[in-house]
């Protein structure tokens, strides 16, 4: 007759002959067994109602808020950014002197960077405008050249005094628009009171989203479904991984292509066939740098002032100039681009369309500069649901008979 183990017996016994098999099934060591893990099922009469008007209203309500959802994206991006620097100064000093020393500290290297550059290009800048007679005069003398070759050739086609006139027609306008700026400026100026106030509560929000950036993480926490608790399965910091990486690589990106289109017009200069690259290789550079930060339409604005210097002082140089920088952009393309984003986020370039279009088309230029940060962020809250939340079937099961 079986007799009822005392605990004892029972561990004396398992230990002599092993686990039993079904014990195994009890210990929480697969993701099966945590419920925490268990994807979070969309009933059928959500994504059929509310899922729509939630879209509708999201998109109703960025559209209505304007300049305020700019405002609280721009300072969500530069907060998430900030937060691993301040993470770090964190273990030396209280949280609220770490968010301090890292707006300093990005400050600082913003003006040990302009620092170093304005000075050059300011001198590069000024030495173009005081070089437009110049490149006039050696236009005139091309032209000379080319009406003096159709004259020796008995060929009727005056070029030198139309080429005159539109030469002087050009400097009038170049020099008038050195001197408009300032009056320009001046129109600018009222824009930039806006645009400060904009920056100015920009920076105010980013702060107090540092300083409460542990209570909001656990409100987000609460609000998605739950990971496995581990940082890579944390939607939070998979979010600030996936923007610092895109804005990373883009950073880097820019750097290699402003640096590249330096060198390019530097060695245009030594070799002699475009003597001006050299003078202001760095101009041409940083210029390019800049607008590598616009998708798209960057590549397209950055060789416009090397191209104008090279179609004023040798006409056939600005071909070269042109072949150079296509030459760039394929690189940019098939080498420098795979490289650079190999561990930052890559996008759908259709979806990279989109976004610009649409950031634009609502918000104008500051639309389209932060549609790429917001895209990432939404790509990343999509994957992150995809794992975590699954929708309930609409086929219908029909009884066994």
């Amino acid at each position: 007759m079986d007799e009822a183990q005392t605990p004892g017996e029972a561990l004396a016994d398992a230990d002599e002959h092993g686990p039993e098999p079904e014990l195994k099934s009890d210990e929480p060591d697969t993701d099966a067994a945590d419920p925490l893990n268990q994807p979070v099922v969309v009933p059928r009469w959500i994504q059929l109602v509310l899922l729509p008007l939630a879209l509708i209203g999201a998109f109703e309500l960025v559209k209505a808020a304007g300049s305020v959802f700019i405002v609280l994206v721009a300072a969500c991006v530069i907060a998430m950014i900030l937060n691993p620097l301040a993470k770090r100064f964190q273990r030396l000093m209280p949280r609220g002197f770490a968010i301090v020393a890292s707006y300093l500290l990005v400050a600082v290297c913003i003006a040990v960077v302009i620092g170093l550059l304005s000075e050059p290009v300011a001198n590069e800048i000024s030495h173009v405008s005081g070089n437009i007679p110049s490149f006039v005069r050696k236009a005139n003398q091309e032209l000379q050249s080319v009406q003096g070759f159709l004259n020796r050739h008995k060929i009727k086609i005056q070029l030198e005094q139309q080429g005159h006139s539109a030469l002087q027609s050009v400097e009038k306008r170049l020099l008038k628009s050195s001197g408009s700026i300032v009056s320009f400026s001046r129109d600018v100026l009222g824009k930039a009171v806006t645009l400060g106030v904009d920056i100015l509560l920009t920076f105010v929000l980013s702060v107090y989203l540092l300083v409460y950036a542990r209570p909001i993480g656990e409100l987000v926490r609460r609000l998605m479904p739950p990971g496995d608790g581990t940082p890579a399965d944390d939607y939070p910091l998979l979010v600030q991984h996936a923007l610092f990486g895109y804005i990373r690589g883009q950073l880097l990106f820019s750097l290699l292509m402003g640096a590249s289109a330096s060198l390019a017009m530097e060695i245009l200069g030594v070799v002699g066939i475009f003597h001006d690259g050299s003078k202001f290789a760095l101009f041409f550079g940083l210029f390019y740098a800049v607008m590598e930060l616009i998708p798209y339409v960057g590549p397209i604005l950055g060789p416009i002032p090397a191209l104008l210097v090279a179609l004023v002082t040798h006409p056939v140089s600005a071909l070269w100039v042109l072949l150079v920088f296509v030459g760039l952009q394929q690189l940019e393309g098939h080498v420098v681009a795979p490289q650079v984003f190999r561990f930052s986020l890559r996008i759908n370039p259709i979806l990279v369309i989109l976004s610009l279009l649409l950031g634009y088309k609502i918000f104008g230029v500051a639309g389209a500069l932060l549609a790429l940060p917001f895209a990432t962020i939404v790509r990343q809250t999509v994957l992150y649901l995809r794992r975590h939340m699954v929708l309930e079937s609409w086929a219908t099961q029909v009884p066994p008979l």
